[in-house]
Formats: C-alpha cells, structure tokens, sequence
C-alpha cells in the first residue's frame, strides 16, 4: 500500500532552549543499553513501533541488532516506571556535534498518562551531554516527527523548545 506522509524535523540550538516537562506521575528510571542488550532494544522498539506502523526494523536479525548497537555514536536508553518498562530513547551522536534523537516513544501503556513530557525532557538532557568518541560537545539536538506518529508527538517537541527547521512530504510503500 502506497501511503503519503509528512516529515517535520525539528532542532534545538541550545540548551537553554530546553523547556521541562512536567515531572511523570511515578518515578522513571532510566537506563543504559549496552551491546549485551539487544533483546531489551528490540523488544521495547516492537512495542513502541507495533501500533505507530514503524516497519523499517521489524525484519532486522539479531546481527544487525548487535551492529545497531556496537556502532560508534550509538546509544540508547530504557525507561521504566514501577520496574515496568514505559519507553525508549535513542541517540545518533555524530562526529560534528549534531545529536539526532533517532527514536524515541512509550509503550503503549505510558502513553498520555503523562510520561512523555518528562522522558523527553530527559532523553534531550541526555543528548545536550553527550559527546562524540573524539570528544567534541553537542551543538545541536535534532529529531524528525512524521504525520503517521502519535497525534501529540510534534506538539511535545515543540513545548520541550524544539523548532521545525525543514518539513517534506513523502510517499512510502508500506506492507498490508
């Protein structure tokens, strides 16, 4: 099925820009992946992806998975909520600076219960503190949002200081 969709990338500039979130209804941990943690991404990936319609990792063996992860600049992190697992993110840290935050989302229980203004605000903390493997700081921290994502998506960035900088509209093919 051939579908159009819009893609709206969005960036923050500094991290003054950073508006907080309110602060979730229990407690989040956050935690790291490391490679060893394959079965944790892709699980929580799944469940975040399932009901959005993300297709582009559903078929990746346990090989590409462990690439993912072992690739420089790679992280990722999981949140969890009372020991249950409430969403994800991920960052691409590249060699300039620039920070894309490459995933990022709740499993479908977390969803508008008000955990998604506080775990971006502290996935974008995250990415305002990271650096790359030769030590350069963040200069800017982007992500990307498409019409087919959750209907309060944009709008959580755009309230956590993020300004669209380029939008496209594009057709995908995608499997029935």
């Amino acid at each position: 099925m051939l579908i159009e969709e819009t893609v709206t990338y969005l960036e923050m500039t500094s991290p003054d820009q950073l508006v907080p979130g309110s602060p979730a209804p229990t407690p989040v941990e956050i935690e790291r992946l490391d490679e060893t943690s394959t079965e944790a991404l892709r699980s929580t990936y799944a469940r975040i992806a399932g009901p959005l319609g993300w297709i582009d990792r559903r078929d990746w063996p346990e090989e590409r998975w462990r690439e993912l992860m072992s690739r420089p600049g790679f992280a990722a992190w999981v949140a969890r909520a009372g020991g249950e697992v409430a969403g994800m993110v991920e960052l691409d840290v590249a060699p300039d600076g620039d920070v894309e935050i490459a995933v990022f989302g709740l499993v479908p229980e977390f969803v508008a219960k008000g955990y998604g203004g506080h775990l971006l605000t502290r996935g974008t903390l995250l990415a305002w503190k990271a650096k790359t493997q030769h030590g350069i700081r963040t200069k800017r921290v982007w992500l990307h949002t498409s019409s087919r994502d959750h209907p309060h998506a944009r709008r959580n960035y755009e309230r956590r200081g993020f300004r669209p900088f380029r939008t496209e509209r594009r057709q995908r093919e995608i499997p029935d």
